[in-house]
């Protein structure tokens, strides 16, 4: 499977994460075929990985979660160090907070400020309409710095959509195919995205969206951090 992506996808996979079912222990491998890098050590609580962003630790406290799922235990201190991240693990393990917590701060800590950039910073594809609301409704549960998102999807209003992503937005939430046509008629600049998520990217290839994601890569910039989810 591994590649398959690689191979299908086009862009450098830095770490992969499996959480096997069996008896859910985490195995990390680096994908780097030269010297092999130093895995960071997986957080055991919350405030190990974000003790320094009270914002989020006051997210955290209001939901009620007790410790970190495994795939965020050892996703977040990668992602954080600003690699690359392939996460494998269950449904329902948080995967989605995986990626996003880290996106926020990827965002906030951008040299450029978002009246510079022209456009969103953070970009998370997705194969369906429902998995595309689900990952809104989490961005908006858990907000941070006025960092606004739009959900971007096939069958919703497009005028609606295209009328707030030209207005300015941090995240994009997307299906391929409607994104894709926002990007053909330029009313979404993705050049400013710096932080790829695909999600359920395996799905994505198999659904035969294939065509439209390597059109959306074509114009993201190379030097983006990318996470894939399955």
């Amino acid at each position: 499977m591994i590649d398959c992506f690689e191979n299908r996808i086009g862009f450098p996979i830095t770490l992969f994460l499996f959480n096997r079912k069996e008896n859910n222990n985490i195995i990390v491998d680096d994908l780097k075929e030269d010297e092999k890098r130093p895995i960071p050590n997986p957080v055991q609580t919350f405030e190990e990985a974000f003790e320094q962003y009270p914002e989020i630790m006051k997210n955290i406290s209001r939901v009620g979660f007790l410790k970190p799922t495994p795939i965020q235990s050892q996703g977040w201190p990668v992602v954080l160090q600003g690699f690359d991240l392939i996460g494998i693990a269950q449904t329902g393990t948080g995967k989605t907070l995986a990626y996003l917590l880290p996106g926020f701060i990827h965002l906030d800590h951008q040299p450029i400020s978002k009246e510079e950039r022209g456009g969103p910073g953070m970009l998370v594809l997705t194969p369906t309409r429902e998995l595309a609301l689900q990952i809104e409704a989490e961005c908006s549960k858990y907000s941070y710095k006025e960092i606004k998102s739009i959900c971007i999807y096939g069958g919703g209003d497009r005028r609606s959509q295209i009328n707030v992503v030209t207005k300015g937005v941090d995240i994009v939430i997307a299906t391929p195919g409607r994104l894709h046509d926002l990007q053909m008629n330029n009313f979404v600049n993705l050049k400013s995205i710096t932080y790829l998520v695909l999600d359920e990217a395996d799905r994505m290839l198999d659904m035969g969206f294939e065509p439209q994601i390597m059109k959306i890569l074509i114009d993201i910039r190379s030097d983006r951090q990318t996470v894939m989810t399955r």
